[in-house]
């Protein structure tokens, strides 16, 4: 994926994010997830990027990236084309000032102007803060996620 989609608004910058990012987009994986090891974030994060159809966003305020989400295209019968994001991670000294709302508007436009038909979402259930956000942007619970280790 290359970074050739760029919107600006403000001092804020909407990018699309690759395997080049991803020493400056450890410190906002590793607020989100504290309880992982740096190097396993790392092999996730190389892992991801090779997935074709796996998209990085980034919002940089002066040159420093602040913001990130990252999401999957899919095909589901209730919803057509759509991106499943998993999280929006702002800089924890940030939030709350618009950021994330401004990530998560961009990545709206990104999708509408690529035809898809919705944006769905992973949060970690413990995050209560986030499901407010979510709300807040319109979107609603329509089921419960599941996860089986192996």
């Amino acid at each position: 994926m290359t970074n050739f989609y760029i919107v600006t608004m403000n001092h804020l910058e909407f990018k699309i994010l690759n395997k080049g990012n991803i020493d400056e987009m450890l410190p906002l994986v590793l607020q989100l997830n504290k309880e992982y090891q740096k190097e396993l974030m790392i092999e996730y994060l190389n892992e991801m990027f090779d997935y074709e159809t796996y998209t990085c966003f980034g919002i940089y305020e002066f040159e420093k990236l602040v913001g990130l989400s990252s999401g999957w295209t899919t095909t589901k019968l209730y919803s057509g084309k759509q991106l499943e994001i998993d999280n929006i991670i702002i800089d924890q000294n940030l939030q709350s000032k618009g950021y994330g709302k401004f990530l998560e508007k961009e990545i709206c436009n990104w999708c509408r102007s690529r035809g898809y038909k919705s944006v769905e979402l992973n949060t970690y259930v413990r995050n209560a803060r986030s499901h407010k956000f979510y709300f807040n942007q319109g979107y609603e619970i329509i089921g419960y996620h599941f996860e089986k280790e192996l």
